[in-house]
């Protein structure tokens, strides 16, 4: 009996408690990294002592109903739930509070405020990763660290256990294994919150080598670079992915196809997950069922293949959370009881919360446990429903499980994208036959490396065939328009969906509401979806140009006939002026021009290039920043970059492009570069367009002066330098523009556009058009005159 006098639930009441307290405990567990130690503390003995509380107090029954009435039979099982969510709200805020005590130790905070130099030790903890500039400066190397050291200018060493980032300029951080411990000299700069970081250390000296890793990560290493170097003769796309698809490393991996993949739903294929976990534990069990082994051989040699497996991806915290999820997750569809597999997940996700508090924040880890959630309990109910009605075995299974995953996660996704994508599902479908074999033939080819290079080649020839596969799904499923439909992002967007979700997946347990959804959902996606492709508006008929929402930074476009475009400049990163070419079906680019070389405005020269046919490549006779024009030149390949000045003309599809200005190398002004930007002049359908970069007074006025009013003059201005204060009054009010687009990042930290500049080029009867409030914005050549046209909200800058 128990201590009140009632019995526990037996049966479904213990899934119940145990899931209970696993939610319970990385709720707990969340907003206790958000809170001080103390808070988070507090909140764990609170709820512990209304536990207790809980359990002290006798349990009542209501005198007036029958001892086994339905409502009185459920009170215990209701009161012991509600403990188990008590209990897991005491342990996840208390322990992770105790965690959070280190991050606000004193000694260390002390250091972090001052702000001085300090000599370090540490641990690493996980691949370090590459943090590129977008013009191509050397990378910053982002390393996950456990601080065991540090010591400032005067004072004893101070020890300690907390963790840490280490941003490192030197190149020396690249090659350190996970375990690996290292001293360094550096600054410390605090924590951005909401993690167990306790400080940031910005370092520029190499790493001082103070110990070997493990042998597990040394073996890891030998494999992963074994890996690499099967999958160099290979092409760039698919020889990028399978390392990806394998053991989660995406250092080669294209960066437009991980943003297709990204697009497409499966981003989850380039890092290790339970799915990877799974398929090779089930060849494993594949093998052992036709030798007919008993179950404690079964359970050895599964347990030898996860540690394999394991130790061939890296001993990394993702990793052992991935094998957990996927062993669970196995044993579930293995034995055909998802609920006997239930207690194990929540266990598992409580003992991992508790054990390293840090993943209850991990959206990775949360995307994880819904898609082993769904696999347990709605991946079996839907594949047994397509049997019923006369699914091959086969077929059920492949459209179930990516289904049920896809749906889990489906309300996480929506708040970190901020859309709820279209193609998700269909992509993952089309995906499914290609994942195991790519997985075990890369697998294959790692562990063969040390000991056979040529078969070790050979297995990853033979799997790149179906990471050909995926390569081709993600980049035609990123490809469809109206793709994606517009979601509330964050919290709110997250749980309006997650609400959706389980209100439609209750009321289809009946057949009459199960088949009207069917008829809503399939009615929406081939009524609605058609319509869209065929009249989505953008880009619109008659486009004059259009300015991209790259950020804080420029891309201009002007068409130069059917799917040909000029383009200006390319933003500060790749994939926003990608996107925005895809958006206005640009697949051949007649010429890429850079106004100058600052990072925002090349920052994104290789999403020009991605998959285009660019003809030719020019750029201002100034050569600084250096950087800037050797990403631009580096971009171009073998193709030459042409320098243009004053008076070049060029003539393509319709459209007209001359060289105003600079007339001379302007010296000595207040941004040399920005005042040797390229001033073009476009005509297009007998509009004009000017385009002045980042021009500042003295080029404007220089102008001005030396050409006069009318070579300047335009029905389209897009504002110089993103619409800062350094701007000729005089400059602008002779170009007179009908539209002034301009092209700027929302929330920067320069204060563009200038208030002042925009008031003066609205009296003027000039229609302003920002890209940080509208998106991409686009002037019209129309019957009744010049409009305008803008896409929608921007990305995030």
């Amino acid at each position: 009996m128990s201590p009140t006098g009632s019995e526990p639930p037996r049966s479904d009441g213990a899934d119940l408690r145990l899931a209970g307290f696993a939610v319970a405990a990385w709720l707990s567990s969340l907003a206790a990294l958000h809170l001080s130690a103390r808070s988070g503390v507090l909140l764990g003995v609170g709820a512990a002592l209304v536990a207790g509380l809980a359990v002290a107090l006798p349990a009542r029954r209501p005198s007036t109903l029958p001892r086994r009435s339905g409502w009185a039979a459920g009170v215990p099982g209701l009161r012991w739930a509600g403990l188990s969510v008590l209990l897991g709200v005491a342990c996840g805020g208390v322990a992770t509070g105790a965690r959070v005590s280190v991050r606000e130790a004193g000694p260390l905070v002390a250091l972090v405020r001052a702000g001085e130099p300090v000599q370090l030790e540490v641990i690493v903890r996980d691949d370090p990763r590459a943090l590129r500039g977008p013009a191509g400066p050397p990378p910053t190397y982002l390393v996950a660290v456990d601080l065991v050291m540090v010591r400032g200018a005067e004072g004893a060493p101070l020890r300690l256990s907390a963790r840490g980032l280490v941003l490192g300029s030197d190149p020396g951080w690249r090659g350190l294994l996970p375990g690996q411990r290292v001293g360094a000299r550096g600054k410390l700069m605090p924590p951005r919150g909401g993690d167990l970081r306790a400080a940031v250390a910005s370092v520029r000296e190499p790493p001082v080598l103070l110990g070997e890793p493990s042998w597990a990560q040394r073996a890891a290493g030998v494999l992963r670079a074994g890996l690499q170097r099967a999958c160099e003769p290979l092409p760039d796309l698919p020889g990028g992915l399978l390392p990806g698809l394998v053991v989660g490393d995406t250092s080669r991996l294209d960066p437009a196809l991980e943003e297709d993949f990204r697009t497409t739903g499966m981003t989850h294929l380039n890092a290790v997950s339970g799915a990877n976990v799974a398929i090779v534990l089930g060849v494993v069990l594949f093998v052992l069922r036709r030798t007919r082994a008993g179950p404690v051989v079964t359970a050895l040699l599964c347990a030898v293949a996860l540690v394999g497996f394991v130790i061939l991806a890296r001993p990394s915290p993702s990793v052992v959370r991935a094998a957990a999820m996927g062993a669970i997750g196995l044993l579930g569809l293995a034995s055909g009881r998802p609920r006997a597999a239930l207690p194990a997940l929540a266990a598992g996700v409580a003992v991992l919360v508790l054990a390293d508090p840090e993943l209850a924040a991990d959206p990775g880890f949360a995307l994880s446990v819904l898609a082993t959630t769904g696999l347990l309990l709605l991946a079996p109910v839907w594949r047994d429903g397509l049997r019923r009605r006369g699914c091959p075995a086969g077929l059920a299974e492949a459209l179930a499980v990516p289904a049920a995953a896809q749906v889990a996660c489906g309300p996480v996704v929506a708040g970190l994208s901020g859309t709820i994508s279209l193609v998700a599902v269909p992509a993952n479908l089309l995906a499914v036959p290609a994942i195991a074999p790519a997985t075990l033939l890369g697998v294959g080819s790692a562990v063969l490396s040390p000991l056979w290079p040529a078969g070790a080649e050979f297995a990853a020839w033979a799997g790149h065939w179906p990471a050909r596969w995926l390569v081709l799904v993600a980049t035609y499923g990123a490809r469809i328009p109206a793709g994606a439909l517009p979601w509330p992002g964050g919290v709110t967007g997250a749980v309006l969906l997650a609400v959706v979700t389980a209100g439609l997946l209750v009321a289809a347990r009946r057949p009459l509401v199960r088949r009207l959804v069917t008829i809503v959902a399939l009615g929406g996606v081939l009524g609605a979806l058609p319509v869209r492709l065929v009249a989505s508006g953008w880009p619109p008929k008659g486009w004059v140009v259009v300015a991209c929402a790259v950020g804080q930074g420029d891309a201009i476009v002007l068409p130069a006939g059917r799917g040909s475009a000029v383009v200006v400049d390319a933003g500060p990163e790749p994939n926003a002026v990608d996107h925005c070419l895809r958006r206005l079906g640009v697949r051949r680019i007649a010429l890429f021009v850079a106004s100058h070389f600052h990072v925002d405005h090349i920052g994104g020269v290789a999403g020009v290039f991605r998959g285009r046919d660019v003809r030719a490549v020019a750029g201002p006779d100034w050569p600084e920043p250096p950087a800037g024009r050797a990403a631009v030149a580096r971009a171009a390949g073998r193709m030459p970059m042409r320098v243009i000045r004053h008076g070049w003309a060029y003539e393509v599809g319709g459209l007209e492009l001359s060289v105003l200005g600079p007339l001379d190398r302007m010296r000595g002004t207040n941004s040399d570069p920005n005042n040797n930007s390229l001033v073009l002049r476009a005509r297009v359908h007998g509009r004009t367009v000017l385009l002045p970069g980042d021009a500042e007074t003295e080029e404007q006025e220089d102008l001005l002066h030396r050409l006069g009013p009318e070579a300047v003059r335009a029905d389209v201005l897009k504002v110089a330098h993103h619409g800062s204060s350094y701007q000729s009054p005089a400059f602008v009010d002779e170009v007179d523009p009908a539209v002034a687009l301009v092209s700027v990042g929302r929330d920067n930290d320069y204060g563009h556009p200038n208030a002042a500049l925009l008031a003066r080029l609205a009296r003027g009867g000039a229609r302003v058009l920002r890209t940080d409030e509208l998106g991409d914005v686009a002037a019209v050549d129309t019957e009744r005159g010049l409009a305008v046209v803008a896409r929608g909200s921007p990305p995030a800058s």
